[in-house]
Parts: structure tokens; C-alpha cells; sequence
């Protein structure tokens, strides 16, 4: 209680991102942070912990950047943890529709951290991003399990080493 009303204090002359983060209502698996103090709530970083799917157990921090246009410009969203995902490359670069074509100014940024969690508990071989990891999924869902544990775990996947999230 007493973190939103600190928010709210700050975000006085602020635009409607700071008035987002105030209102945030996360899901049990994800946390908020701001690692350049509360002073700069748009900028922010949210750790999501999965506890369901195949990266259940696993820790991925995403960086989150609102620009003065929000809401009519999505937020640019980075994952810091390399995963081995169809919809997030190797570079921290994130599919998600609602972050690119899709975005409406009616979306908020609770709507994207929703939709992070979704790919981790639905990943989509549909559109990916990490194309290896799409046809492993499509292909091979065992296998797929395999790689995610392995990855996780510190691990190897064809030939590209993942740090331990787990």
C-alpha cells in the first residue's frame, strides 16, 4: 500500500504511464522494480517467474521503456534474460502483437505484462521471432521441453550458451 501511494505522490506531473504503473495489478508470478529509483517510473523492469508450462521455475527480467507519447506509442519492452523462446531472439527482442501492430491506446502496460506471462505459459511457433525454437516447438514438443530445461538449467542449445534462470 504504502509503494502505490509513494507512485501516486511522484507521478503529480506525470503522464498517464506513471498513472499505469500506480494502478498495476500483477499476476502472482511477476514483480515490478525500478532500478534508477522511483524517480523514474518509466522506466522499470518486470521479473516474471512462470509456474506454469515448460518454464515453470525459471526467473526472465524484462526491461521496460514508456516514451513521453504513451499511450498512443507502446512502451518498448526487452528481455534481459536470454532465453530459448520462439517469440523473444537471442538479443532480448520480443514478439508480441500487442507491441507492435496491435497496440491500441486503450491497452495498457498491465495488458503487456498479462501478455509476457501468456507466452511463457503459450509460447507460439506461429509467429516467431527465434525460428529454431518455433519448428522445435511445432515439431517436437518433447524435445522442445528438453532445450527449455536445458537452457534453463545453464546449459547448451545448438551451440549457444544460456545463462542459469532457474
Amino acid at each position: 500500500m504504502g509503494h502505490e501511494r509513494d507512485v501516486e505522490e511522484r507521478m503529480g506531473c506525470q503522464h498517464g504511464g506513471s498513472r499505469d504503473i500506480a494502478e498495476l495489478n500483477l499476476p502472482k508470478t511477476t514483480k515490478i522494480s525500478f532500478p534508477n529509483g522511483k524517480d523514474d517510473l518509466m522506466n522499470f523492469e518486470a521479473t516474471l517467474r512462470p509456474d506454469e508450462g515448460y518454464y515453470v521455475g525459471g526467473t526472465f527480467t524484462f526491461t521496460f521503456q514508456v516514451s513521453p507519447s504513451y499511450p498512443h506509442e507502446a512502451p518498448k519492452v526487452k528481455c534481459k534474460t536470454k532465453v530459448y523462446h520462439p517469440n523473444i531472439d537471442l538479443e532480448g527482442n520480443v514478439c508480441l502483437n500487442i507491441l507492435r501492430e496491435d497496440w491500441k491506446p486503450v491497452l495498457n502496460i498491465n495488458t503487456i505484462i498479462y501478455g509476457l506471462n501468456l507466452l511463457f505459459s503459450q509460447p507460439n511457433d506461429e509467429d516467431p521471432l527465434n525460428h529454431e525454437a518455433a519448428a522445435v516447438l511445432r515439431d517436437n514438443p518433447q524435445k522442445f521441453q528438453r532445450n527449455v530445461q536445458t537452457a534453463m538449467s545453464g546449459g547448451y542449445v545448438d551451440n549457444t550458451h544460456f545463462p542459469r534462470c532457474k
